[in-house]
């Protein structure tokens, strides 16, 4: 291997690590200067950092990108139906309600499929079609004329978006080591945050200036605008996207020293390629509690969080009887001025990516207990607080009402790290998250979160305070058993030190105890995640 092995800086060889492992393994060393915390690649070798330079460049910057323009498309939605499209389509009962739910069931479906694919076909063939395939279906949704018809069209964009939100925390997974992961899976979700910042720009700016050209009205300007710089993207995606280095093919923008040192650093890690589906391995995953509470924790984070209802509330002072004479909002204020929430999350958000993989050396669970403690504070003031009194203060706590939601990530990051040893496992679980949070979406608006009840929508603010509870609960209970399987990996292999002095051969390891043992014994670095 050479120049492989020897260009690995931040990176080295254990030779007091199990004997189990193989020689020439390498062990990925704790960030040790302030560079390194600020940026995790400038404490790396030169070309390492141009291996994860190029390796953020066309993976970080194609998802994000790609993610920011699903979320444009979702968040255009809602934005339309402020702007015209509920008049239009005449959607005055529950029909934006349903459009969502519709458009959670296609992406339901797919979710699962498609991330196990990715085990066996390279990402850089499924991610892009799925882009091609939402992307066309977004720009024929311009075209509706009825409520049912956008029905339809929401279907087919939830089918072909499925796959690319898990697949890409897969796809993270299987690149990034832990003290890398957390800040790159935050700046990728984030991307769809300022897709949501930006829909309201870009719907304003469509409302104002593309209103009736073509005989169209500026909400349907919208969908052929996010369609047709969609599709590029994707074509991108077919020439830049990467294969996994697990794999074995190597990427063509990598060089063959560049995919070893790839290869490597997943092997540091305990990040296994891929296996066949036997019946015991079945059996191994679906008899692991992993299987169950990890997806829960995604579940009830991503439900927990109480529903945009500032524009809601800024349009109902419009309506007749005005509850409050003499006070009213423009189009482009109702769109805009909830863009505060987002920017102020944005930021805060990205401080909590950037603090679990430096500071706090790649823990996730601090930051599911502090958002959950936040988003409950703040549950209780949407819900409790005087409706058209004290507007400001009202307005701020709206602004506010978001920063203790940045721990879905890092949630993804820590299954990713649990499931190491395991990679249609964690193919599965990722997916399993996403795929459940969306099942629930389906069902629960329609009795919590109803568009008849907005913008009071206490229902859907007691809903959130009890899932806050809950998450905290269901947390300290993943610890809890986090903490008993070390325990238990550490016995087991001290019990396999002394049967080697006794000349006996080291007991069977199960299956299920795999993944974390894979990312603890590490003498130079403690991984992070597994808590």
């Amino acid at each position: 291997m050479g120049k492989a092995d020897e260009a690995i800086g931040s990176y080295s060889i254990d030779p007091e690590d199990s004997p189990n492992r193989s020689q020439d393994q390498l062990i990925v060393k704790p960030i040790k200067t302030w560079k390194g915390y600020i940026w995790d690649t400038w404490e790396l070798p030169k070309d390492q950092r141009w291996l994860l330079f190029k390796l953020d460049a066309f993976v970080l910057t194609f998802a994000s990108i790609g993610y920011f323009l699903k979320n444009l498309d979702l968040y255009n939605v809602n934005n339309a139906f402020l702007s015209g499209m509920e008049e239009d389509l005449q959607m005055y009962g529950n029909q934006l309600v349903t459009s969502t739910s519709i458009y959670t069931v296609g992406y339901v479906i797919g979710q699962i499929p498609s991330n196990l694919l990715l085990t066996r076909v390279s990402p850089r063939w499924v991610i892009p079609a799925l882009e091609v395939g939402w992307g066309i279906a977004t720009i024929c949704t311009s075209t509706v004329k009825s409520y049912k018809a956008l029905y339809a069209l929401r279907f087919l964009v939830g089918l072909f978006e499925s796959g690319f939100y898990p697949g890409i925390h897969y796809l993270l997974g299987s690149w990034y080591t832990p003290q890398e992961i957390g800040k790159r899976a935050m700046i990728f979700w984030l991307a769809g945050s300022i897709g949501q910042l930006f829909s309201g720009f870009l719907q304003a700016a469509a409302y104002t200036n593309l209103s009736g050209v073509g005989g169209l009205p500026g909400w349907r300007w919208l969908f052929i605008i996010d369609g047709i710089i969609t599709l590029p993207l994707a074509i991108l995606g077919f020439l830049f996207f990467p294969n996994l280095p697990q794999g074995g093919k190597k990427t063509w923008w990598t060089t063959e020293e560049e995919h070893v040192i790839s290869v490597k650093r997943m092997q540091a890690i305990g990040r296994a390629g891929k296996q066949p589906w036997t019946k015991d391995k079945v059996r191994r995953i679906f008899l692991s509690w992993h299987t169950y509470l990890l997806p829960l924790l995604y579940v009830l984070w991503n439900n927990g969080s109480p529903q945009p209802a500032m524009g809601y509330w800024l349009k109902s002072f419009n309506k007749k009887p005005y509850p409050l004479p003499g006070t009213t909002f423009t189009v482009s204020q109702i769109n805009q001025l909830p863009l505060t929430t987002t920017g102020i999350f944005i930021v805060m958000a990205f401080v909590w990516g950037w603090l679990s993989d430096g500071p706090c050396r790649g823990a996730r669970w601090p930051f599911i207990y502090f958002g959950a403690l936040l988003t409950l504070i703040f549950s209780i003031l949407m819900r409790q607080m005087p409706f058209y009194h004290d507007i400001y203060h009202r307005k701020v706590v709206y602004w506010l009402s978001n920063i203790g939601n940045g721990a879905g990530p890092l949630i993804l990051s820590w299954i990713n790290e649990i499931c190491s040893g395991d990679t249609e496992k964690r193919a599965l679980l990722v997916a399993m998250g996403n795929d459940l949070a969306y099942v629930v979406q389906a069902v629960a608006p329609n009795f919590v979160w109803k568009t008849t009840d907005f913008p009071r929508a206490r229902k859907g603010y007691t809903w959130s305070i009890v899932l806050q509870v809950l998450l905290v609960l269901l947390t300290a209970t993943v610890q809890l058993l986090l903490w008993r399987d070390k325990k238990k990996a550490v016995r087991t292999e001290d019990d396999g030190e002394l049967s080697r002095y006794d000349g006996s051969d080291s007991p069977q390891v199960e299956g299920s105890d795999v993944d974390e043992k894979k990312a603890v014994h590490t003498k130079e670095a403690p991984l992070v995640g597994v808590e």
